[in-house]
């Protein structure tokens, strides 16, 4: 039976979904690997911003496989990451045979993040659709130009995406203004249609996972407007699905840490001129104080 009901993303909502304690005798595999295929030459840092965030909320290990052209420059920024050089068009978009470099990989990863600072749409839809099946075991957030998958259909493993109103739109086949008119509808019928979690950015964020109830949050700060902020909110939705957090689980608490950041940056620098490469720094702190006031759970 479907539910219509709307919940606010609060830390106090989030006690029933705490944030998994691998236990203080735990090593780095406890805590999850994660995988973040990004970035391209235009765009290189869409991929550190997203590894980072992925290793500030808490992932054990990381892996960024990236375009062959700056895969040495993100060995060199992101020293704490494995790096692989993946094969690219001549539009700086990956190829469906990168899928190779990364086979032996799949089964050592929890989390998947692709598409952060992606170029060339159709080789990423094309990439998206071979790699899925090989992490169908892991959960995977599609980011950015990575989305477009979902145009394809519905989705077979658990996928969660996070769009903002303009690729929500696009994917939707609607106006950026419909969607914004009416984003709890909209959200709700895209998570159904996809069989997805589906995370619609925005002044007001909204989280939707077939047949539950929508998560709203309703504390975006504007200096969350910036470039970079989406890659890093993907990053910290990776790097907690790393940990064992379910889909929704995961994608609220990243939001809403996302969102803390934000407001911590806001008082500190001013609402607005802060850098998304400062938000990540800020997420260990807040996890500390909001899981001191949770119970523990450890993941199964």
């Amino acid at each position: 039976m479907k539910t219509r009901h709307v919940r606010s993303l609060t830390e106090v909502a989030l006690a029933r979904c705490p944030l998994p304690d691998p236990g203080s005798d735990a090593d780095k595999e406890a805590r999850g690997h994660v995988l973040v295929v990004a970035g391209s030459p235009e765009i290189p840092g869409a991929a550190l911003l997203a590894g980072e965030a992925a290793l500030r909320a808490g992932a054990g290990k990381l892996t960024i496989a990236a375009p062959e052209a700056i895969a040495q420059g993100l060995a060199l920024a992101v020293p704490e990451s494995r790096v692989i050089g993946l094969p690219q068009t001549r539009s700086g978009g990956l190829t469906a045979s990168a899928l190779r470099s990364l086979t032996s990989l799949a089964p050592l990863v929890r989390a998947v993040v692709i598409g952060p600072g992606m170029q060339d749409r159709m080789s990423t839809a094309r990439f998206v659709r071979a790699v899925l099946p090989a992490f169908a075991h892991a959960t995977v957030t599609l980011d950015a130009l990575a989305t477009c998958a979902a145009s394809d259909g519905v989705f077979a493993q658990p996928v969660i995406l996070t769009p903002h109103a303009g690729e929500m739109a696009d994917l939707c086949c609607v106006t950026k203004e419909e969607v914004m008119a009416n984003p709890l509808d909209m959200v709700r019928r895209a998570a159904e249609t996809w069989n997805a979690c589906v995370v619609l950015k925005g002044a007001q964020t909204f989280i939707a996972l077939p047949h539950h109830p929508v998560w709203r949050f309703d504390g975006g700060m504007p200096g969350l407007a910036t470039s970079g902020s989406g890659d890093c909110l993907a990053g910290l939705i990776g790097g907690l699905s790393a940990r064992g957090l379910p889909l929704d689980g995961a994608s609220a608490w990243g939001v809403l840490l996302h969102g803390r950041a934000g407001r911590a940056l806001a008082r500190r620098c001013g609402p607005l001129g802060y850098l998304a490469r400062e938000l990540a720094p800020e997420v260990p702190a807040l996890m500390h104080a909001m899981g001191r006031r949770m119970p523990a759970v450890r993941p199964a």
